[in-house]
């Protein structure tokens, strides 16, 4: 009879923030690997500017690397907390350039996303022009709707984090989730039926 391992948890974030301050860099990879694509697309759908996402992504890591704070991800869920840096350097970046948002239609993420290497022509336009559409259509998005959708989209929070987050009451995301979430269907199922 075989004996079963039992299967090793992954580390939270927590400790593997942890892991980083007492000196282990694989650990902040696996850190960086765990929430890049989802933290980098949470400010490209806030901003629409590609230029200024990544800028204000790399910033938001560099803060939490400078950051010796080990008590604040105890107090809180590593991942609001690290959208919470993101979401302030790209409000500071706005006050710094005297912008509040521009949107482009434009949505490229292969810069942090895995290119396929055996990916077809077709396959890859209808990609794109279904990225387009959904670009399109969060930027018709009122920027407190767009920015909860985004948070629970591509940050995977709960509601009451988001609030937290925010620092707005919960039922008020809760509407703005749902009015977000019916305007979305409303102007994707649009470019449906506009789209050859």
């Amino acid at each position: 009879m075989t004996a079963i391992l039992p299967i090793a948890a992954e580390p939270s974030d927590a400790e593997l923030l942890r892991r980083y301050r007492a000196g282990d860099a694989a650990a902040f990879t696996q850190l960086y690997e765990r929430h890049r694509l989802g933290l980098f697309r949470f400010l490209l759908g806030l901003c629409g500017e590609h230029a200024v996402a990544e800028e204000v992504f790399q910033e938001t890591w560099i803060s939490l690397i400078r950051s010796e704070s080990l008590q604040r991800e105890a107090a809180v869920l590593f991942k609001t907390w690290l959208y919470q840096i993101a979401r302030n350097r790209l409000i500071d970046h706005w006050r710094k350039h005297g912008k509040r948002q521009q949107r482009e239609e434009a949505f490229d993420e292969l810069l942090h996303d895995q290119p396929s290497v055996a990916s077809d022509p077709e396959r890859q336009l209808s990609l794109t022009q279904d990225q387009a559409r959904i670009q399109a259509a969060l930027a018709d998005l009122p920027a407190e709707q767009r920015e909860v959708f985004l948070l629970r989209a591509h940050a995977d929070l709960q509601l009451h984090e988001i609030a937290e987050l925010t620092r707005t009451p919960a039922e008020t995301v809760k509407s703005r989730l749902r009015y977000a979430m019916h305007k979305l269907r409303r102007l994707l199922s649009v470019a449906e039926e506009v789209s050859p």
